[in-house]
């Protein structure tokens, strides 16, 4: 049910604040189209008994379209305009500082109100505004959740939620805490984010689902502007669509100034579709070209490379999870191409438990072929010597590179089966010059991999980190999903590049590549 004098009351109370930023500040909040909806359909649908109906509100939209403004108006109107004695409205994000960005803005529109002002009692060691007529506040909160139980909620504003490391703190605040309220609401606002397994992607999944009828929940708001997966990131036509606020409170040349950017450097595509266009991607920083690394799916015959001269990367796992080894073949002189070799190893027991939580079709992949299992619950590190051993029977493995910080037990016995194993460091210095070939190869179609599906979804999840210098490595902290068949690759394809047929390296003829 609609109840339009509620609604105008919400609109009311919010365009008395005025704006607090640049050129806005002191201009009166007459709310946009896409904000005036989002304010009379929240606080204007009512149940039968005249209370709210939505007490959650899912509001996804792109950097720069006065989103802090929104947020803070909400605050205080939970606060002062809300009819509710006692009322206890937090702000909360990843931290404290963060938070306390809305609350500023906040603190800002108070004192330029002279009817709040004269209500409002600041406590600003603890952030915190009172309410004195109803004795209400707005208070920011600190991340940890474990010191949230117990509060009496009406309201909480809960800013980016795609940077909250875990669920803990949304949980807490969302799950019981508005009991003893009559019409709770948690404003929930933010951009889109990278992490597919967040709080923030689950929510978001539940917004969509809303949205396009998969769901009914009729205490649930959700609002998402953002270009679909499928829209063309190019087109500016597609800007409007994730920018309602675009040629009002963000101008179009500055958003055209960082498409610019975007794509001269491959590093901020990511970042400009995420926080420009509101799309969920999967690492802040991609740095692989998957189309170009499809284009590189020419066939691999096992058969024929018997007897080739190759190198081998190899990155251990833990023990419960996923070890990757690769060859990489040099180029001959009838052929210019790095062939790719992978092998991928998993615990048996842990299969089916890993593709229900990491939703990713390593069943499919192990019956495919694709991936091999070993018995247990734990990576069977003898199974694979014997199978890294039986490859030396039929490749010529002249060098095995691993990562110095683990793999000493299985190096060693590697060694006693007569093979060379070299330690590789992970660090900028070794894995740049690898890093940075391997990209140029793919560009040049210079790379065979056979369209193996692990390693392209692994190549799919890299996230680059860059130092001042230039130099680039894999991250595997910051990369969402695993990488460690694209770490064992670039390792391989470092040797086999150092130890060519002629005896030179194409570091020595050409130098290291800067890109």
């Amino acid at each position: 049910m609609y109840d339009e004098a509620k609604a105008q009351h919400a609109v009311n109370f919010i365009n008395c604040l005025k704006h607090t930023k640049g050129q806005w500040r002191g201009v009166n909040f007459d709310l946009l189209d896409w904000q005036d909806k989002i304010i009379r359909d929240i606080f204007g649908t009512v149940k039968d008994n005249g209370y709210r109906q939505y007490n959650t509100a899912y509001i996804e939209i792109p950097k720069k379209q006065g989103k802090s403004e929104l947020a803070a108006a909400v605050a205080l109107l939970l606060t002062c305009g809300d009819n509710e004695w006692g009322a206890e409205v937090y702000g909360a994000a990843a931290d404290r500082q963060q938070a306390s960005i809305v609350f500023d803005v906040a603190v800002e529109m108070v004192e330029q109100c002279p009817a709040l002002k004269k209500r409002i009692k600041p406590i600003m060691s603890v952030k915190r505004l009172v309410y004195k007529p109803t004795g209400s506040f707005y208070q920011v909160l600190s991340a940890e959740a474990f010191t949230k139980h117990g509060l009496n909620v009406h309201g909480v504003i809960f800013d980016e939620l795609h940077a909250q490391p875990n669920r803990e703190l949304y949980d807490v605040l969302t799950k019981g805490s508005g009991d003893a309220r009559t019409q709770p609401l948690f404003f929930l606002i933010t951009t889109a984010g990278n992490d597919r397994n967040s709080i923030c992607y689950e929510v978001h999944q539940k917004a969509q689902d809303i949205l396009d009828g998969r769901k009914i929940d009729p205490t649930f708001y959700p609002v998402i502007y953002g270009i679909d997966d499928n829209d063309d990131w190019t087109d500016e036509r597609n800007w409007y669509k994730a920018n309602p606020s675009l040629g009002h409170t963000v101008d179009i040349e500055k958003v055209r100034a960082a498409f610019q950017s975007a794509k001269e450097n491959l590093a901020e595509e990511n970042i400009f579709r995420q926080l420009r266009l509101n799309q969920w991607v999967k690492q802040s920083i991609r740095w692989m070209q998957m189309d170009k690394w499809d284009e590189c799916a020419f066939s691999v015959s096992p058969k024929e490379l018997i007897g080739r001269e190759c190198f081998g990367g190899l990155d251990l796992s833990s023990t419960t999870d996923i070890t990757a080894f690769v060859l990489v073949f040099p180029p001959r002189y009838d052929d210019d191409k790095y062939v790719v070799m992978p092998f991928f190893w998993i615990p048996e027991d842990n299969l089916a438990l890993r593709v229900r939580r990491d939703h990713v079709p390593y069943d499919a992949w192990e019956k495919q072929g694709y991936i091999k299992t070993t018995e247990g619950n734990v990576v069977h590190y003898g199974f694979i010597e014997s199978f890294i051993e039986d490859l030396g029977v039929k490749y010529n493995i002249k060098e095995i590179a691993f990562d110095r910080w683990g793999a000493i037990q299985m190096t060693q016995n590697l060694e006693g089966m007569g093979f060379t194993v070299v330690p590789f460091g992970q660090g900028y210095k070794d894995m740049s010059p690898p890093s940075k070939e391997l990209m140029k190869l793919t560009l040049e179609k210079k790379l065979a991999h056979g369209g193996n599906p692990v390693l392209r979804w692994m190549m799919d999840n890299i996230f680059i980190k860059t130092d001042p210098a230039g130099n680039i490595k894999p991250d595997k902290e910051k990369s969402t999903e695993k990488i460690d068949g694209a770490v064992a690759t670039i390792m391989a394809l470092d040797r086999a590049i150092r130890h060519q047929d002629d005896g030179g390296s194409v570091y020595d003829s050409r130098g290291i590549l800067i890109l």
